[in-house]
């Protein structure tokens, strides 16, 4: 074994040591149809204004006090009153915060992180960084939540932190209110139920405003789908005191000057974003319908900015796709009930068909 071998083995976590890395493919020259995210430019006049925004940012300080940035989220983004928001780094970050911030250990047992699965990739990994254990409840065969199920491992486990996509990534569906609202109550004061609502804007339903309602609730958002993927701008919000103590996890000045700048900015044309989100959801609807047209092809119900569909064989339409230089998402392998399954951003008229086109013809 080398030095370095050595030095690895000696200091670096075997769990981490046994995992790979964040996989970002390279999609250059591809049509991108692979990440969810919003595929329009803001018009030019507003890129212009932007443009001005940002030189005038102050680069040589650290980022002043983020009141302007949380009070714009608030206003525009239906934050109840009184209450406030926790900005991170994408979602992402968030997600690490509250990991970290319940990962309480003893010596009788870890805490637990629960949530369905197939999910969001980050709920595991962000358990396990910070030192949880991550217990995932499989979804029904036809993608619902099996809430007996979650029910049942919220008594087994009495996990601290329970996440709840909605909708959900990889699968697109909605959770019925209902069953997020047993969780809730089956969590009680021993657990805190976070609902991430990073296809809001596409959904159009949220448990934002319900916030005063659930005081074990925490509703976190991103901007990324809205059409700022770019700026990396993730926000979260519970009752004050809840929220509290997540800040004092929150690392100083994780937002920088430029992602505030044009976060601010956005706001200011949240009009403009959110009839991009419009489109998209038009367009969704379209293709699903082009799509569940096709022979083989199953295509499951979607509130998201992208479409889950099951085909015959998903590595051979996946590979098809790449000759013709589309990317999407085999997401085949994620878990039993994903089995043949490709996940499908939902693009621009021209990138739909371009990907339409292809898919058809892989079918062949």
């Amino acid at each position: 074994m080398s030095f370095l071998d050595q030095l690895i083995s000696n200091t670096v976590r075997s769990d981490v040591q046994a995992i790979g890395s964040y996989h970002v493919p390279d999609a250059s020259g591809y049509i991108k149809l692979d990440a969810m995210e919003n595929p329009y430019l803001l018009p030019q006049h507003l890129r212009d204004e932007l443009g001005v925004r940002l030189a005038g940012a102050v680069l040589n300080r650290y980022p002043p006090s983020y009141a302007s940035l949380k009070a714009a989220i608030c206003d525009k983004l239906g934050v109840p009153a009184g209450y406030d928001v926790l900005l991170g780094n994408g979602s992402d970050e968030l997600i690490s915060i509250l990991a970290m911030a319940c990962a309480i250990q003893d010596q009788s047992r870890r805490a637990v992180l629960l949530a369905p699965v197939p999910g969001f990739v980050m709920y595991a990994r962000s358990a396990q960084f910070a030192g949880m254990d991550f217990v995932g409840v499989p979804l029904r065969a036809d993608l619902s939540l099996d809430i007996d199920a979650m029910l049942a491992a919220i008594a087994q486990h009495r996990p601290a932190l329970v996440f709840l996509a909605y909708p959900n990534n990889p699968t697109g569906n909605l959770f019925t209110v209902a069953d997020i609202e047993r969780i809730i109550a089956a969590l009680g004061d021993t657990g805190i139920a976070v609902v991430d609502e990073a296809y809001e804007p596409f959904a159009q339903q949220s448990f934002m405003g319900r916030l005063p309602e659930f005081e074990n609730l925490v509703v976190m958002r991103t901007v990324s789908k809205l059409g700022l993927a770019g700026i990396r701008l993730g926000y979260m919000s519970a009752a004050p005191a809840l929220l509290a103590q997540f800040e004092k996890v929150r690392p100083p000045y994780n937002v920088n000057v430029l992602t505030q700048a044009a976060a601010e900015f956005a706001l200011e044309h949240i009009d403009v974003l959110n009839a991009q989100a419009a489109l998209l959801n038009s367009a969704r609807d379209e293709l699903a319908e082009q799509l569940a047209a096709l022979p083989g092809v199953t295509v499951f119900p979607s509130k998201a900015n992208f479409l889950l569909i099951r085909v015959p064989d998903s590595d051979d339409a996946y590979a098809k796709l790449l000759t013709h230089r589309v990317l999407i998402k085999n997401v085949s392998k994620m878990h039993a009930v994903l089995a043949n399954c490709l996940r499908i951003s939902v693009s621009t008229p021209e990138e739909n068909a371009v990907f339409f086109n292809a898919f058809k013809a892989s079918l062949v």
